[in-house]
């Protein structure tokens, strides 16, 4: 149903090498747990859309997704960034950058990056 975001991005060595291995931090549902350790990255899904048809169920859905990379310094944010792109992009098409900047409370740099994901039923 969902997209396989967690795993995809757990298989590319170059976003383990920035946010751990055991267990990487990559968080569903947009938020990680507090005082997690950083650089960590989040996720979700925005939306479902079925490939309805008139004659059967849907063969697929497409499902646009969020993802957000968060990091302590801004040198470490684009690497992050570029690593969740290489990742993903294999599998969706990158839609966009909605998102670059500084979280003013936590003082974290934030880029988020949002996908197509066609996924099969």
């Amino acid at each position: 149903m969902l997209p396989p975001v967690f795993t995809t991005l757990k298989a590319s060595a170059a976003v383990k090498a920035i946010v751990g291995t055991n267990p990487p931090r990559i968080f569903r549902h947009g938020s990680a747990p507090q005082d997690t350790t950083k650089p960590y990255i989040t996720w979700f899904a925005v939306t479902d859309e079925p490939h309805n048809n008139l004659s059967d169920l849907p063969p697929g859905d497409r499902i646009p997704i969020q993802v957000d990379y968060w990091h302590p310094t801004d040198a470490g944010i684009e690497l992050l960034a570029k690593a969740g792109r290489d990742a993903i992009e294999p599998y969706a098409h990158m839609t966009g950058m909605p998102v670059d900047g500084r979280d003013p409370e936590t003082k974290l740099y934030r880029i988020a990056q949002t996908f197509d994901w066609f996924v099969d039923r």
